[in-house]
């Protein structure tokens, strides 16, 4: 009890009700080109339609990687994936009078605040051609919104003007023109001469009555901007503003012109609020809740955007009653990416104390990106790296596919972290209604989630019970019993299509060239959970005294969680050793703490061996078993 220095009663609480808590392990983790995201950031996903939404749909040169992630989600709904790209010739697309930059992510975003160069107000809030299908539009008052004008003239498809810069100050390209019962659409306007050619000719002259004037978008709105009612508290006026974002080609959803987002009496005030006290400057409220737009600054003439509230007339110059619409151009992909640009990407995951992942799907990696996912699997010590051959080595290669596959499997290191199966898989493509080639690595990975499902980690994830794979139409090659014979020697696991039975991954081995123990997947996986588990729950021993009591309760805060195990037919036999026999006077003396945990494993069947032996009928059967 704590020293009390009067009299007094003291009440104090003691846990000891700590358990080896559950770990995950069905978490994957992929780096790879797609045409739409956030560049080199970790983004978990659920589903291949969330993928598809955050990522872009794949084409010819992003389907690898794609399809890569959308396998593992058919057995799986945890994926954390890396967009990554060239950076030399990746570019965000911007309003038309910019060009494309690069913003690879909301970090870049925020440190490039104030430097990207002039002349742009927006730019696509990803790297990729998709974002020149944008088009932003900005209604920044009432009179834009709507208006009559009494000095429009017309004749055929030509409107002309009697006033004086009324283009520049009230009208835009995709207006809607309103007169003696017709609708036209302004689709072209000429500052000097003060004319706005329409997309179709009036029957008759516009009456001397004129004309109204609508937004090309004012009916996707309720009503014409004001004022909001914290900037008229303030004293100011004009603030409110209507922002739409469209597919004005139809590549981002298919269909040209459908509405993406929009943002209602957002307001031009830097410091302004809604009526429930949120954020409500439109810089703000774009920057929070798009998914398709950055903010770069504000309209040309602009100066009292972005003021605080107070006493601003934010209505204060010409351009304010003129809507802007934006077309964007300057996106590219960047999908010609090289070893490096993969690397990187995966990197990413290298860090455990950062990044929960498990199994990491290599896609298309070559020797060099292979080898770097099994150093970071081997860093980790908590994870295995997923890979497959190259495509020419199993793909339409005339029977030497046994041959290059060994081969490609001895430029990698031994490694039980690193699991190689042996083939790619021809899929559908729906997206793009086509065949292609997809690596496996991805579906041999899933059924260890899918294992994890239906039993535990530490059952093996091949054979006809667990290893069948999904969505596939056919190997790349069906190896025969001789040609599994060479793969598996070798730490290959054969994917075999067998009659009736589907497409099966028929092999549980992992890349240690050492025999033991750990060269099984179900080995490895199954001292994954234990150590992470384990140590996850040791963290709390930490600071505690190296006294028997402590090394107590670390005994009896295992015991039962490897009894558990054990009982789930993970292990056969276990021993927990944690007492003055490891904890010397010299490892107290040096502040550590020593528990050793010994664990038998359990095997799983390779290799069944059926022996029928025939015998005369007077025999007894007790006299022949045994002897063969």
């Amino acid at each position: 009890m704590p020293f009390q220095l009067s009299p007094g009663v003291n009440v104090s609480e003691i846990d000891l009700t700590t358990v080896v808590p559950a770990v995950a392990s069905t978490a994957g983790a992929v780096a790879g080109a797609f045409r739409w995201g956030p560049l080199n950031e970790r983004v978990l996903i659920s589903s291949e339609d969330e993928l598809a939404q955050t990522f872009g749909k794949p084409n010819g040169d992003t389907a690898v990687s794609f399809f890569t992630a959308a396998n593992f989600l058919q057995y799986g709904n945890t994926l954390r994936v890396v967009r990554v790209a060239d950076e030399a010739s990746a570019l965000n697309a911007t309003n038309e009078s910019g060009g494309g930059v690069l913003i690879q992510n909301e970090d870049a975003y925020n440190a490039m605040s104030g430097t990207i160069p002039t002349g742009r107000y927006w730019a696509a809030k990803h790297a990729g051609v998709l974002g020149n299908a944008l088009e932003v539009g900005v209604c920044p008052s009432a009179h834009a919104f709507g208006s009559t004008h009494s000095d429009i003239l017309t004749v055929g498809t030509t409107l002309t003007f009697n006033g004086v810069n009324l283009i520049e100050d009230h009208f835009a390209v995709g207006d809607k023109v309103l007169s003696l019962g017709e609708t036209r659409y302004i689709v072209a306007i000429d500052t000097v001469n003060q004319e706005a050619t329409l997309n179709a000719a009036f029957t008759a002259d516009i009456a001397s009555g004129g004309a109204s004037v609508e937004w090309k978008y004012a009916d996707q709105f309720d009503g014409a901007p004001g004022t909001s009612t914290y900037v008229a508290n303030a004293g100011g006026s004009d603030d409110e503003m209507h922002i739409i974002i469209v597919d004005a080609t139809g590549a981002l959803t298919g269909t040209v012109g459908t509405v993406l987002e929009k943002y209602a009496f957002v307001s031009k005030a830097g410091n302004a609020k809604s009526d429930t006290g949120a954020n409500n400057y439109y810089a703000d409220v774009i920057n929070q809740s798009s998914d398709y737009l950055w903010f770069i600054d504000h309209e040309t003439k602009q100066s009292t955007w972005g003021n605080d509230a107070a006493g601003t007339a934010f209505n204060a110059t010409p351009l304010d009653n003129t809507a802007l619409n934006h077309t964007f151009n300057g996106g590219t992909d960047g999908v010609t990416i090289a070893d490096a640009d993969k690397i990187r990407g995966y990197e990413l995951f290298k860090n455990a104390d950062i990044v929960d992942v498990s199994l990491l799907l290599g896609a298309d990696a070559n020797q060099t990106v292979a080898l770097k996912l099994i150093e970071i699997a081997e860093s980790r010590k908590d994870c295995v790296a997923f890979l497959s051959p190259e495509l020419a080595d199993c793909v339409n290669n005339g029977g030497n596919e046994v041959e290059d596959i060994v081969a490609y499997r001895n430029t990698l290191t031994s490694s039980s972290y690193a699991f190689l199966d042996g083939s790619w898989k021809y899929m559908y493509d729906k997206y793009n209604d086509k065949y292609r080639w997809v690596p496996m690595n991805a579906d041999t990975a899933g059924l260890c989630v899918r294992t994890d499902q239906q039993r535990d980690p530490w059952f093996s994830p091949a054979g006809l019970n667990r290893g069948q794979i999904l969505n596939i139409v056919k190997p790349s090659w069906n190896p025969d019993k001789t040609d599994r014979d060479a793969l598996y020697k070798n730490g290959i696991n054969p994917i075999v299509a067998f009659p009736g039975d589907g497409t099966v991954l028929f092999g549980d081995k992992t890349l240690q060239a050492k025999p033991s123990a750990f060269d099984r997947i179900n080995v490895r996986r199954l001292f994954i959970v234990l150590e992470k588990a384990i140590a996850t729950a040791a963290k709390y021993s930490l600071f505690e005294f190296n006294d028997e009591f402590t090394r107590n309760s670390f005994v009896s805060l295992v015991a039962p969680f490897l009894r558990d195990v054990q009982g789930r037919r993970g292990i056969y036999d276990f021993r927990v050793v944690c007492d003055e026999t490891n904890n010397t006077g010299q490892v107290i003396d040096s502040n550590q703490f020593v528990g050793d945990i010994y664990i038998k494993p359990a095997r799983s069947i390779n290799f069944i061996q059926l022996n029928f032996v025939a015998v005369r009928t007077g025999v007894d059967f007790s006299e022949v078993v045994g002897n063969f």
